[in-house]
């Protein structure tokens, strides 16, 4: 049910952003939003074995059958849906990814380095105000070593998927130099990921630093100065220009 429309959600927003990088175009904050709601309402149903839950989806309210687990219903695709509902401010979609048990995310069956739990853990830690955020997050750095990790490719890994857990970590220790120093750093790397080969290039997921951006807007809404100007994080996803431009 979800599986398509999730990667159909993720695919038109990155096109959209092909063509309008700043997203000043209210067709990009809309598709925005639809990947939010899309991704969001796959776990929401997932958490359950039973009945529907309601979930606004481009502009509608639907009842959406409970699923249980999913082989979609993975790290990557949780990861991509906080990062979403980050970017959308939506706390209420947050808070519920952050419910989500990490054992329904191993039930998909999709094989992770366990760093990846280590993160997802510690992001569900941060925003439930839960203990033991700074071990979890240790762990997670330290999983993610390449002498460590072995399923994910190492430049995929280098360059994409530890750049999140470098700029969180800035994050936590209030170091907004160093944050807006890693943040240069991370989109510098994840042009010379999109960029290295001629297939990479005509993707459209490399328009948008997904990861990068969500940590961005976290550090943006607690009064991090962003000395960082890159198409790779839209402006105006960043600054919140279009939110309550309608229901979500």
């Amino acid at each position: 049910m979800f599986d398509g429309a999730l990667g159909q959600a993720m695919d038109h927003l990155c096109a959209r952003l092909a063509s309008n990088p700043d997203a000043s175009d209210l067709r990009t904050w809309e598709a925005t939003v639809t990947a939010m709601q899309v991704s969001a309402a796959a776990f929401g149903a997932a958490n359950r074995t039973g009945g529907t839950i309601e979930c606004r989806i481009a502009d509608q309210l639907r009842a959406i059958p409970a699923t249980g687990p999913q082989y979609y219903i993975n790290a990557g695709n949780w990861l991509t849906a906080f990062w979403l509902s980050i970017v959308c401010r939506e706390q209420a979609r947050m808070t519920q990814l952050c419910e989500i048990p990490l054992d329904l995310l191993r039930q998909s069956g999709k094989e992770y380095d366990e760093y990846v739990y280590y993160w997802i853990d510690s992001l569900q830690t941060y925003w439930l105000e839960r203990p033991g955020l700074g071990e979890k997050l240790m762990a997670a750095i330290q999983f993610s070593s390449p002498d460590v990790a072995r399923i994910a490719d190492r430049d995929l890994l280098d360059k994409i998927l530890y750049q999140p857990i470098n700029l969180f970590h800035m994050f936590l220790r209030k170091d907004r130099e160093g944050f807006n120093r890693a943040l240069v750093e991370a989109l510098e790397l994840h042009k010379d990921f999109w960029t290295a080969t001629e297939e990479r290039e005509e993707s459209v997921e490399g328009y948008l630093a997904l990861g990068p951006l969500a940590v961005t807007c976290l550090a943006y809404d607690a009064g991090f100065p962003i000395e960082v100007e890159s198409d790779y994080i839209p402006s105006e996803l960043l600054n919140r220009a279009w939110l309550g431009e309608f229901p979500t």
